[in-house]
């Protein structure tokens, strides 16, 4: 797979038992990085990405959605998946990545968070991978030019790079809205 090189300056190495793994203890318990964890990767853009595979409920070909009005760009709307009203959320335009394009190899990633069902555009689905503790790093620090609270950090396997991201953090984010924040967070 090519994959082009990833701007990302790394402090530090592998993740404390106990650390808790980026900037105000704000990321994800820091069991998720000092102990082996299964992830499901993805493109977007240029990058690659990873979610926790407990959460995924199932992948999907991209179909047409149905828009909702006043909501954000990066809420393309809703599905009907077998009875259940699914909102689609568009991680390339969240994300700020540039142009969209839908195409075949455009896939929706069905999660399950804290008992809501929401669909992440993504541009593909690469594979599903075990990540040790030594190849999990804890998020950089960027100041606050940049948020990072929704992400659990830094995966690497042979020469590729994986921003960890805590989905079920990101989803209930208060520009998104789309999970209850008084439900727990896993």
């Amino acid at each position: 797979m090519n994959e082009s090189p990833q701007a990302v300056a790394l402090q530090g190495s592998a993740v404390e038992p106990g650390a808790s793994g980026a900037v105000g203890d704000r990321s994800a318990p820091a069991s998720l990085l000092r102990d082996p964890q299964e992830f499901l990767t993805f493109t977007l853009g240029a990058g690659e990405y990873g979610v926790d595979i407990l959460k995924v409920q199932e992948i999907r070909g991209y179909d047409a959605v149905t828009a909702i009005a006043n909501a954000p760009a990066f809420i393309k709307g809703v599905i009907n998946l077998r009875g259940v009203i699914v909102p689609i959320v568009d991680l390339r335009i969240k994300f700020d990545l540039g142009a969209v394009a839908y195409d075949a190899f455009t896939v929706v990633i069905i999660l399950n968070l804290s008992e809501r069902v929401v669909g992440i555009v993504v541009d593909g689905v690469s594979d599903v991978i075990d990540l040790a503790p030594s190849q999990m790093r804890a998020a950089p620090q960027f100041g606050a030019a940049l948020d990072i609270e929704y992400i659990i950090g830094l995966g690497t396997v042979e020469d590729r790079m994986l921003v960890l991201v805590d989905i079920e953090r990101l989803m209930s984010s208060s520009d998104m809205g789309l999970v209850d924040r008084t439900s727990p967070v896993h």
